[in-house]
């Protein structure tokens, strides 16, 4: 207990992602924009879903979810690091680093749940068009969203209580720039072996079930585009897919990375590269990848644009 109370009055360290050099001052202004690219374009994005009654659908409510977890990922992390750089130190309270953790955890599985969900929408739009107003009801989406968020955050909670329940007694200087399990688990001083083989398994659930969901919904559209005779009909259907299809690539590509290949295969450069891809990269690229890749989406940008409040004075 004593050890306990002893990590919990300390503060970590974070190393940080960059040096205060000039080849990486460079890199932290293109990490800069990219933040405030991100933050913007699924902030639009949001507001388009919520004003544009043509995206009053089922896909466009499950996209506007996504959205908020791409906003919420990297305002969890990157603000701290930015703090760091510019400060010089990294230091963040006990509490301050279980809130990361925490909110990192509650985001992650709540978006793999909720892109395996959004392949369940596809599925239903191309292979049972006519069902589909019934099959993705309001209730239906509802608790599709509430599902993905709940088990976000039961998995966060169970996981940030029992990681920080470990004594942290030797080194505070946490490998990472942000709070992240595995790297706070190299710091404890009690045996957690125990507890990530139960962590590998539990991962190894969290991501195989909702890509075997993935790929089983993608299977049968596949074999329902494949059928289709009109070359228009299934022109449209690669198109309402291929943005998700993208979109999960990215996120599951990296994530399969970080918690299903050994840690031993990966050094801490490595994974602090990777976790910048899923906590800023990811979120910043994927209302791209919707907004340019869909028609709905650019014409409701339009039309925006096109209101006299919006419109350039010359």
């Amino acid at each position: 207990m004593g050890e306990s109370n002893q990590s919990a009055a300390s503060d970590f360290i974070l190393m940080g992602l960059f040096s205060n050099t000039g080849s990486h001052l460079v890199l932290f202004f293109l990490v800069v924009i990219m933040f405030t690219m991100g933050l913007l374009s699924n902030t639009i994005l949001l507001y388009l879903i919520h004003t544009d009654s043509r995206l009053h659908t089922p896909m466009y409510f499950l996209l506007s979810q996504l959205s908020l977890l791409d906003i919420g990922f990297p305002l969890t992390t990157i603000p701290k690091m930015m703090a760091a750089f510019l400060q010089g130190g990294g230091s963040i309270s006990f509490g301050g680093c279980a809130a990361q953790m925490f909110f990192l955890m509650l985001m992650g599985v709540s978006e793999c749940a909720l892109l395996s969900l959004m392949s369940y929408d596809r599925y239903v739009a191309v292979c049972h068009p006519l069902h589909y107003p019934v099959l993705m009801r309001r209730q239906v989406c509802l608790l599709m969203v509430g599902t993905s968020w709940f088990s976000g955050v039961l998995v966060a909670s169970i996981q940030t209580s029992i990681t920080l329940h470990f004594p942290f007694c030797a080194s505070h200087t946490v490998d990472h720039f942000f709070c992240e399990l595995p790297a706070l688990l190299k710091l404890s001083c009690a045996d957690t072996s125990a507890y990530e083989l139960a962590l590998s398994v539990l991962g190894v659930l969290i991501l195989l079930l909702p890509i075997s969901l993935i790929a089983t919904s993608y299977s049968h559209v596949l074999g329902a585009v494949l059928r289709m005779h009109s070359a228009e009909a299934r022109h449209k259907a690669f198109t309402t897919c291929s943005s998700h299809i993208t979109v999960v690539g990215l996120f599951y590509g990296t994530a399969l990375y970080m918690y299903m290949v050994p840690g031993t295969y990966h050094s801490p450069q490595q994974d602090n590269m990777v976790s910048l891809f899923y906590s800023l990269i990811t979120p910043t690229l994927n209302p791209l990848i919707y907004s340019l890749r869909n028609r709905e989406v650019r014409m409701a940008l339009v039309k925006v644009l096109s209101k006299p409040g919006c419109r350039l004075r010359r």
